[in-house]
């Protein structure tokens, strides 16, 4: 599942949001420093990813001194810092404890899975000292606690490059030993210095800026990353030694010092006086014990880790084992999960910001479930299995920091209290490395037990890793049904979440919002606003929101354009209902169209109320807008209006809503007012109103296509394809079939005016008994016109025969 080693230790950090650099992270750890060297979220860099109000100060403890309080330019300044801090401590991840260079080193000492699985769990188990040591950090300060103890583990680190000493000197039992003392002190020193630099990093990041500080440092981090990998997987494959892997140490240690020089120029973290109203170090960790959600996280997380940690430090080895690969290559499979990272850094913490953190969190856990698939059935000793792997390994990478970012917002932002977050914080960080550790431990087991394992069951390979694959689907499966049902921090649900990126153009909507948000002009807003709606997705609803209300006339012009090419939604609908009754006639007008083009029942009423607008323009549109929602309560209403209503415009939008409501009493009004109208355009759409009103729009508009030039030939092909339909239907009405045939003559010979006075007598000889009343009405009405003309009128031509075919159609 993971993508490689580098997620051994990786795993150990369950507070950034992003797993480890390809592997499948386990829950969001508490490795600050690590999550962003290996190209994850920080621990708190996952707050790009928390954007609830519960989080918008700072945690720091209600008696802290808040003297010395940084000022803003004076954190935006250290921030710069700080990204350069995770940078270097990239290089010093990947090249040491955390990356899949060490798994290897372990496994060239001759180390067994349990050996390396004991000495891996060395650095999660270590996290239970957090609890006593959070307020001595406290006192002394998180900075000078952080600073001392984050560079002593980069000396402590150094200690390594004595192991081919001891090697040659004590064996590889001692070698054992001594690696483990120094895994030990390392992670001890670790676990003061993330104790200390969780409160610390909330304070000198602004929440203002936190999403773009998480994003600038993931994709720092992760490009730093791609590069440490590359070298890393050149130096172990040139080098047949322990050389090699000293090598990758002493330049580790080296960017690790320098890691630590950048960390003096963040602000902040300056020590907290003790509460003499309390004594110190109190708890209250059994009210954090009974709540529900706290411990469906808490057993989730471990499901999570169990299933993920386990195959994320053994990976490395199962690729140069069973898939085939060499160690170099096995290193490089690790760039996989660092692009996609980067790839989609921005993508997890945006939605998970708009969206929620559990939705997110559950899309990445169901990732999960899948990606060990991948690699357990990867081909074995083919030409192109990196490549593969590399492909598996960046899908792996953004399954991770999904579940890293989702699950990093929905502790922060729901499951934990902002007022408790101490009793709180301390059970999860002491409990993530308690899981982190078992997994690791349990995973080196399983691999010493399950060695003679081979052969082949249907279809699958079996080797010693067939357990952890199997482990790898069950826990996370196990754990959605828990995680599922925390209280979460915003209504959607994961099927909704999924729906979002079905709907519409998902990609092309994705790319619309990077470039709304860096457009230079009015123009280019324009633009990408109407790149928004036809994308048709609604992850474009917030910025389309947003548009709506822009200063800029044409942006907001543009905005309503596009919001009425989207599905029906609540927000939308209530932003157009706004500018509707708003005092501008030209945006009120477009976003009555926009109602009514857009289906949603929620925009009748504001359409109900615009129909007494000031403006007449605004008034049309409404009507055509409740016409359009199939208002049949306002019908009483349009045919009271139409009948006092002298502006043509109107009176023009009145018909056309009688008629998409197929009102058949305003027959009776549309007939006159298709008789005195004198503009074309006017009479073709109050006739398509009566069509409607009789049924098969269809039909009408395609004879008013076919009559647009040279109207006879089609009008006469008409009246032949009914010429069977009438005989059937009035078999001893001869005469009728008679008439027909010489209407559909002289419309032959393109004599239009005989044509119609043709087709006119045979509408007014037909039995109107067999035909719906208001269809026999239509006909009765297009005929009297009709032999009566002494010019054509076109549009009673084509009613005409529109009334015809549905009388003898039955």
């Amino acid at each position: 599942m993971a993508n490689q080693a580098s997620a051994n230790r990786r795993s150990t950090k369950h507070m950034d949001t992003e797993p480890p650099v390809g592997v499948s992270a386990a829950p969001p750890r508490p490795g600050a420093l690590e999550n962003a060297a290996l190209g994850l979220a920080e621990p708190a860099l996952a707050e790009h990813v928390v954007a609830d109000p519960a989080m918008t100060d700072p945690v720091v403890p209600e008696h802290a001194d808040t003297a010395a309080e940084p000022t803003m330019i004076d954190k935006l300044r250290g921030m710069r810092w700080s990204v350069l801090l995770n940078a270097a401590n990239t290089v010093y991840v990947q090249f040491t404890f955390f990356g899949s260079a060490f798994v290897i080193f372990l496994d060239r000492l001759a180390l067994s899975k349990s050996d390396i699985g004991f000495i891996l769990a060395l650095i999660p188990f270590a996290n239970l000292l957090a609890i006593v040591i959070a307020p001595v950090a406290a006192r002394y300060g998180y900075k000078r606690t952080f600073i001392l103890f984050f560079g002593l583990r980069k000396v402590v680190t150094a200690l390594l490059l004595l192991t081919p000493w001891v090697v040659a000197t004590f064996g590889g039992g001692a070698a054992f030993a001594f690696v483990a003392l120094v895994v030990g002190l390392f992670a001890s020193f670790r676990t003061v210095e993330e104790t200390a630099y969780y409160p610390w990093y909330q304070e000198f990041v602004p929440n203002a800026v936190r999403g773009v500080y998480s994003a600038w440092s993931n994709i720092a981090t992760a490009l730093v990353g791609v590069i440490s990998v590359l070298i890393a997987g050149w130096v172990i494959e040139t080098s047949d030694s322990l050389f090699g892997f000293m090598v990758l140490i002493s330049a580790g240690v080296i960017f690790g010092l320098f890691s630590t020089w950048c960390a003096i120029f963040i602000p902040g973290g300056a020590p907290v006086a003790a509460d003499h109203g309390q004594p110190a170090g109190q708890r209250n960790l059994r009210e954090a014990l009974h709540d529900r959600d706290f411990l469906r996280y808490l057993i989730g997380l471990a499901l999570i880790t169990l299933g993920t940690v386990p195959i994320a430090s053994f990976l490395p080895l199962y690729l140069q084992e069973q898939v085939g690969l060499s160690a170099g290559s096995a290193i490089f499979v690790q760039m996989g999960g660092l692009i996609g990272t980067i790839v989609s850094s921005y993508i997890w913490g945006w939605a998970s910001d708009r969206y929620g953190g559990r939705p997110v969190m559950l899309t990445g856990v169901g990732l999960f479930v899948i990606m060990p698939l991948f690699w357990w059935f990867m081909p074995r000793g083919t030409a192109w299995g990196l490549y593969l792997a590399l492909a598996i390994s960046f899908a792996q990478g953004l399954a991770n920091l999904g579940w890293g970012i989702g699950a990093t917002r929905l502790l922060f932002g729901s499951v934990v209290p902002k007022e408790k977050n101490m009793d709180y914080l301390a059970i999860w960080f002491a409990w993530a490395g308690i899981t982190a550790g078992i997994s690791q431990l349990a995973g080196g087991w399983i691999l010493d037990y399950g060695r003679n394992m081979a052969g082949e069951f249907w279809l699958i390979t079996l080797d010693p890793y067939v357990p952890l694959f199997v482990l790898a689907i069950v826990a996370p499966f196990l754990s959605i049904f828990l995680l599922a049902a925390i209280r979460g921090d915003s209504a959607v649900s994961m099927g909704q979440f999924a729906g979002l990126f079905m709907r519409g153009n998902p990609f092309m909507a994705m790319t619309s919002l990077v470039k709304y948000y860096s457009a230079a002009g009015e123009h280019a807003t324009v633009r990408t606003t109407e790149l928004l709606g036809q994308a048709r997705s609604t992850l474009a609803i917030n910025e389309l929101l947003e548009a709506l209300t822009d200063p800029r006339f044409n942006v907001r012009f543009e905005a309503i354009q596009a919001a009425a090419r989207l599905k029906p939604d609540p927000q939308l609908t209530a932003a157009l209902a706004r500018i509707l009754h708003g005092k501008n006639p030209a945006l009120s007008v477009l976003a009555a169209w926009a109602l009514g083009r857009i289906g949603d029942s929620g925009a009748i009423e504001p359409l109900r109320k615009g129909l007494d607008a000031p403006y007449r323009s605004v008034q049309a549109h409404c009507i055509r807008a409740l016409g359009t929602l199939g208002d049949k309560r306002a019908v009483r209403t349009l045919l009271a209006r139409l009948e006092t209503e002298s502006d043509e415009g109107l009176l023009l939008a009145y018909a056309s809503a009688l008629g998409n409501l197929r009102v058949s009493k305003a027959t009776f009004q549309l007939l006159p007012l298709l008789a005195r109208s004198e503009e074309e355009e006017m009479r073709w759409e109050v006739a398509l109103a009566l069509a409607r009103i009789i049924g098969d729009e269809k039909y009408f508009i395609q004879l008013w296509r076919n009559t647009r030039s040279a109207p006879g030939t089609p009008l006469a092909q008409a009246l032949t394809k009914l010429k069977r339909r009438l005989a059937q239907s009035y078999p001893h009405e001869k005469e009728l079939v008679r008439q027909l045939e010489t209407a559909a003559q002289a419309f032959a010979q393109e004599d239009l005016l005989a044509g119609a006075h043709g087709l006119g007598a045979l509408l007014q000889a037909m039995p109107l008994e067999g035909c719906e009343y208001i269809c026999g009405v239509l006909a009765e009405a297009c005929g009297a016109e009709l032999v009566n003309a002494t010019t054509v009128r076109e549009e009673y031509v084509v009613l005409g025969l529109h009334a015809l075919a549905l009388c003898v159609a039955g």
